[in-house]
């Protein structure tokens, strides 16, 4: 019964492995050479720990961890449905409707998945393309040292509160923004008016950004614009508005980013690949009727 249990698990776990939760840890596959006869099925056919290896690969995630988890269980329930299969292969059931169509479309399924499998792992990236990326995308790749002057503002429903109202704050930042570029010193600036007192306690030492963090959008785009020693307009916020330097601009060194513009490049040409391939696939509908819904049915007759 337990077998039977575990086949109807398995079978289960197998249908619906791609909405599964996170894999957890795999159990350790038995240290036994490959050609070790694990299991004897009663027809005389033996199963070795090579062939298990292969068999196990081949299998979807869960049913991976059932395998490993309980592995008396898992081949007795193999041997059930490798028995079943053979008996339905004697009666010719393969050769029926609808076993014989869904075994076509699985198989179809299956070398389709193997063929994406190949062409991605033929494609190949030599290393002057990933030279070439690097010094044709070196934005991409760019860091820059921000430090920060904010000028808060209250909330529009707390009338007559305390602080500053959003039109009061703009032109704080404004007046901030106009002293900088005459030349004021940033860091005495920010002692003396900065509403975040975390980077105010460093000077104004807000952060280092590259383009890929996740940062509201208009901080990406004024923080990226600028060039080194340049302040942005105030960026407004949510509760008030960034006045940002570049205080230092560099750039990751190629060897920080060669495993993630190969990966790109990689996905990039195998994407080339599929698209093309999916352009050439042709197919002609000679029957227009095909596409059309039927009419309703109308109401049955007394």
């Amino acid at each position: 019964m337990k077998s039977l249990i575990f086949l109807v698990f398995f079978l289960c776990a197998g249908a619906m492995w791609a909405q599964s939760a996170p894999a957890a840890t795999p159990e350790p596959m038995p240290n036994l050479p490959d050609q070790t006869v694990i299991a004897v099925f009663d027809d005389g056919t033996q199963l070795t720990m090579g062939e298990f290896k292969k068999l196990y690969a081949a299998l979807p995630t869960p049913n991976q961890q059932l395998a490993m988890r309980d592995r008396k269980a898992f081949l007795e329930s193999w041997a059930f449905m490798r028995k079943l299969a053979l008996m339905a292969e004697k009666e010719k059931l393969d050769q029926q409707s609808p076993t014989k169509e869904a075994l076509a479309y699985y198989r179809m399924f299956i070398l389709s998945q193997a063929k994406i499998n190949d062409a991605m792992n033929a494609t190949t990236v030599e290393p002057a393309e990933i030279l070439k990326y690097y010094n044709a995308n070196k934005d991409k790749f760019k860091q820059v040292k921000v430090k920060a002057i904010y000028v808060a503002f209250r909330s529009s429903s707390a009338s007559g509160g305390k602080g500053l109202t959003e039109a009061e704050a703009k032109a704080k930042a404004e007046k901030l923004l106009a002293e900088l570029r005459k030349g004021a010193d940033f860091a005495t600036l920010v002692r003396q008016n900065s509403d975040d007192e975390t980077s105010r306690n460093k000077g104004g030492d807000f952060a280092t950004l590259n383009p890929t963090d996740n940062i509201p959008d208009a901080i990406r785009t004024a923080v990226f614009a600028l060039k080194q020693g340049e302040v942005s307009e105030p960026v407004r916020q949510p509760g008030g508005f960034y006045l940002l330097r570049a205080d230092e601009i560099t750039y990751r060194p190629l060897s920080q980013v060669r495993d993630s513009i190969f990966s790109d490049l990689k996905q990039e040409q195998f994407k080339q690949w599929l698209d093309q391939t999916h352009a050439g696939t042709k197919v002609d509908f000679p029957n227009s009727a095909f596409f059309n819904n039927p009419a309703p049915a109308g109401p049955a007759k007394q």
